[in-house]
């Protein structure tokens, strides 16, 4: 894998920590408040994994 598909899982990775975090702060307003932590927890591991990609993406030369 090289450096830009590193860079776009981690886009992808960040996408969907973002879509889980706000739909952990809509469920914890809800009567569904019970899911938050699960969807907060979802969108924690999400981000980890785009900081993941992007530090493999760093140790990646820059394709000329």
């Amino acid at each position: 894998m090289n450096r830009k598909q590193q860079m776009t899982l981690a886009h992808a990775a960040m996408v969907r920590a973002e879509n889980l975090a706000g739909d952990a702060e809509r469920a914890a307003h809800r009567t569904d408040h019970w899911k938050a932590e699960s969807l907060a927890a979802a969108g924690s591991l999400w981000a980890q994994i785009a900081r993941s990609h992007i530090v493999i993406a760093d140790a990646l030369r820059e394709e000329d």
